[in-house]
């Protein structure tokens, strides 16, 4: 008779003990204090072990979450995708840096550490604390950019503020911004009340910013048209005259469209006001950085400025 092998029992794992966000400070008391005898170079370089050291225990529970949710939810994982972009432009300038000779030193406080406390902050999902922890930081990044200022390595041609308007722009209102910057300033009609009737009632608007930008730069939805000029209105880039353009055969083309004679033909007696549309200094700026070529820019039309910008 044979006897059936005896069943030895699996082994049952060990729990894994992740340390809890309050156990953190006190991991992070020791790397403080050997943090004080590193001179220099060293200090900085420490500092970013140390800081990672510390934060790793705590971030691994707050990043597996947010990841978690990144990964079901778009407008999440958008978000942290922005998010990283911006550390990764970080780091790419903390490489930049030390490839043209800059200080070693410099590039790591500049750059290396923000961009790895940017990580960190950003992959734990901290909001914003208000109080003295929020006026620090405030107070750290005004010192950082006045030390940029004064930083003779620094090469920042660009308004830093371009990069997040690129992001607020639809694809349309970019055909927009380029017709603008190559083709110039461009006409637009209001189309008003006249006679006795627009006199009494104030010259009430029939239709208003009637243009033929859409047609001319090829966007994708002409009539989304008001909403894009409105947009980049509100970021700075355009601005609309009151006053008409100098080629005025070109009104000729707008006021033959049908929207506009929809409008005069729905009163007894219309008047049709002439305006223009023009690039700010702020957006002939942008515009020539992000969409223009170096040999183009010579030729390029002028705009002109807002009444706000010449007083």
């Amino acid at each position: 008779m044979t006897m059936a092998p005896e069943r030895v029992p699996a082994p049952v794992p060990a729990p894994v003990v992740v340390p809890s966000a309050a156990a953190v400070p006190a991991a992070r008391a020791p790397l403080r204090g050997s943090m004080r005898a590193l001179p220099g170079v060293l200090r900085i370089g420490g500092g970013v072990v140390a800081h990672a050291a510390g934060w790793s225990a705590v971030a691994y529970v707050r990043t597996t979450a947010r990841l978690a949710k990144a990964a079901v939810d778009p407008r999440e994982a958008a978000v942290l995708s922005d998010e990283l972009s911006m550390v990764a432009g970080q780091l790419t300038e903390f490489a930049k840096t030390i490839a043209k000779g800059g200080p070693i030193s410099e590039a790591v406080e500049r750059w290396g550490l923000p961009a790895l406390e940017r990580a960190r902050a950003l992959l734990e999902h901290e909001e914003a604390r208000p109080g003295v922890a929020a006026l620090a930081e405030l107070r750290r990044e005004g010192e950082a950019l006045l030390r940029r200022s004064r930083d003779v390595w620094a090469d920042e041609q660009r308004h830093p503020a371009y990069a997040g308007i690129l992001r607020d722009l639809a694809p349309d209102e970019a055909r927009i911004l380029v017709l603008l910057l190559k083709d110039g300033p461009q006409p637009a009609v209001d189309v008003r009340l006249g006679g006795a009737a627009g006199r009494l009632k104030s010259e009430r608007t029939l239709a208003r910013g009637l243009t033929m930008i859409g047609p001319r730069s090829s966007v994708r939805y002409p009539e989304s048209v008001p909403q894009y000029l409105n947009n980049l209105t509100r970021l700075g880039l355009v601005w609309q005259s009151p006053e008409p353009i100098g080629d005025l055969l070109r009104y000729q083309v707008i006021e033959a469209q049908p929207d506009v004679l929809d409008a005069v033909h729905a009163v007894r007696t219309a008047k049709v006001i002439r305006r223009s549309i023009h690039l700010t200094p702020f957006g002939q700026d942008f515009a020539r950085v992000c969409f223009a070529e170096a040999e183009e820019l010579a030729a390029l039309p002028q705009h002109e400025a807002p009444p706000e910008a010449i007083e």
